[in-house]
């Protein structure tokens, strides 16, 4: 037997506990359970919570229903262990300023129960509005939709607010965080400082969540702690995402419950990357204060460290890649355009290279060698359990494999200045396995080439690594002209036991300059519906006066048909976006 319930209520904000101790009672229960709560966490005002009201309940179902004829419909369970984290149902993917119908069904003393809701949200805001902004947010145009792809929901990771970071320095005034601080020459990347814009889109590019970005970000605060870029979103299997924040990591869910910590001791300027073992320890993309370099130098390195942390933040493990791998390595450096290194972004040395890195360069977020400078770039950490290692993009190097052991088991870049580590780089082969004929950064006669810049070296369930290849710097140079470019989404099959790689699959390259994404980015196969799924985060970052497209993508793997294309357009000119994800609420809600 189902009962049903039919109740209307108009749900305007959260209600503050300091009003309930001011005489005020709580309002009343919509159906049979508690009250509905807006915003539960001041977090995510696009989420709402049904209070348990005291009762016990089992088997809960969520559907926020599309608004409008084409309108898309979220719908997934929510598991136990979820209802007893928020005592109550988390409602995720409510639309901004409107009268969302939200359905939820579950199961009471044995009995199904089926009610409808009315729940109302204001619109969403951007804190840190630029007037020069064409608009406080980010615009999306949907260009592509397959069936059977319409139920597809995307996690936008980005920056595209002003420029912060210039009050800070690791050598500046003592604040709350004068611990760490020390007046030393050594500069690291504290400046890397942005305020965050995350949310989640459908496919029919309308916002369907929202992180407050006061959250775990001041702008306005001297305390360094609450500064930083906020990156490196990974879900858990535990409902949560993990991420970074300058000098703290923490774990995030949808319904915009926090739980940081800060970096151990010893250890700064965390961004790009998180990653969760099985055991439950994360990875992170670190670097180490007080450093003493090769040079006799005591300085704060710039993202060259992989640190593993405890679900309590204590320090597990390092992996100090200055020690592991030769900080003087500069094939790829000297044919980088000056113009885009990740998020320092000048567009007035657009397509230039530099001949020469010079060791006196100054110290701090410069491209340059040696540890203290931005030599190796890790933007991405991926763990395989079978063998307890590591897979690194370092952005200035190439894509690593590194045992706990602290050695190199494989590199996959151009065979050019490895030194001592040459015997460690893969060989080219075809899918017959036959050697091809390579000479330094190019490989004639064949459709395979190496990564230049590349971001997310990720495993994907087949055994194979994805890898967004950039291509800037391609074959170790500036093309004659920037319109030459292209980037790619590459697949490599690596077999370890004979030291060799092939590229199994390739899409992007022959859509030449109009798809190109000189930074940031990710790619990642996706079994459910067997295509890659990736974002290009910086596209038209140098176009005189235009808005830098993120674009988000899902390519048939069979046929290479595109099945998704979303644009994300950047609220003012020459801002990257990061990174996107693709979400699925079952996953996130349905924790057993």
């Amino acid at each position: 037997m189902i009962k049903k319930t039919f109740v209307a209520a108009a749900l305007l904000a959260a209600i503050s506990p300091s009003i309930f101790a001011a005489g005020f009672a709580p309002a009343p229960a919509a159906g049979q359970l508690g009250a509905v709560i807006v915003n539960p966490y001041s977090n995510s005002p696009l989420t709402a919570l049904i209070d348990l009201g005291g009762k016990k309940i089992d088997s809960a179902k969520v559907i926020v229903h599309g608004k409008g004829k084409n309108g898309v419909d979220i719908k997934y369970d929510v598991s136990r262990k979820i209802i007893l984290r928020h005592d109550g149902i988390p409602v995720f993917g409510l639309y901004a300023d409107h009268k969302n119908k939200v359905t939820i069904s579950y199961e009471l003393d044995g009995e199904k129960t089926s009610e409808n809701y009315d729940v109302i949200t204001s619109a969403i805001t951007n804190n840190y509005i630029d007037n020069r902004n064409v608009t406080a947010l980010q615009e999306t145009q949907v260009k592509t939709v397959a069936k059977g792809f319409e139920d597809r929901l995307y996690f936008i990771n980005s920056n595209d607010t002003p420029q912060m970071g210039s009050d800070l320095h690791w050598a500046g005034p003592k604040s709350a965080s004068a611990h760490i601080l020390d007046p030393s020459p050594s500069a690291g990347s504290m400046t890397f400082d942005q305020p965050p814009m995350n949310f989640i889109i459908d496919t029919q590019g309308e916002y369907r969540w929202w992180m407050n970005q006061d959250a775990v970000y001041d702008g306005f605060d001297i305390d360094v702690n609450n500064r930083g870029i906020m990156m490196g979103f990974e879900p858990d299997n535990k409902g949560n995402f993990t991420f970074l924040l300058g000098q703290k990591w923490g774990y995030m869910d949808l319904m915009g419950k926090f739980t940081t910590f800060r970096l151990p001791r010893g250890y700064i300027d965390a961004s790009h990357e998180t990653t969760t073992m099985p055991n439950g320890n994360v990875l992170i993309r670190a670097a180490k204060s007080h450093y003493l370099n090769k040079a006799g130098e005591k300085v704060h390195t710039v993202r060259d460290h992989i640190i593993e942390v405890d679900q309590q933040g204590n320090l597990v493990d390092v992996w100090a890649l200055p020690e592991i791998l030769n900080p003087f390595r500069d094939n790829l450096l000297v044919g980088l355009d000056m113009g885009a290194v990740c998020l320092n972004v000048d567009a007035d040395h657009q397509g230039q290279s530099t001949e020469e890195f010079k060791v006196d360069a100054p110290y701090g977020d410069v491209v340059g060698v040696g540890a203290g400078r931005n030599w190796a770039h890790v933007n991405s950490i991926d763990y395989n359990a079978e063998d307890d290692s590591i897979v690194l993009s370092l952005r200035h190097q190439g894509i690593v494999k590194i045992g706990r052991d602290k050695k190199v088991d494989w590199i996959l870049a151009p065979d050019l200045g490895w030194g001592d580590l040459s015997d460690k780089v893969l060989t080219p082969v075809d899918s017959k396995g036959r050697k091809l004929n390579c000479d330094g950064a190019a490989c004639d006669g064949t459709d395979f080439d190496w990564t230049y810049t590349q971001h997310t070296a990720w495993w994907s369930d087949k055994g194979t690594l994805t890898v967004f290849d950039n291509g800037d710097g391609r074959g170790y140079t500036q093309p004659a002209m920037p319109t030459m470019k292209y980037s790619r989404f590459v697949e490599y099959k690596i077999d370890e036991d004979k030291g060799t790689v092939e590229q199994t699959w390739e899409y992007g390259k022959e859509r030449g300059y109009d798809w190109y994404s000189p930074i940031t980015s990710n790619v990642e196969y996706m079994s459910d519906r067997n295509t890659m799924f990736g974002f290009g985060g910086s596209i038209h970052l140098f176009e005189p006066g235009a808005r830098s497209i993120g674009k988000i993508n899902e390519i048939d793997y069979d046929t290479k048909e595109v099945k998704v294309e979303i644009d994300v357009l950047s609220a003012k000119k020459n801002a990257p976006h990061y990174r996107a994800l693709l979400v699925k609420p079952n996953k996130m809600f349905n924790v057993k």
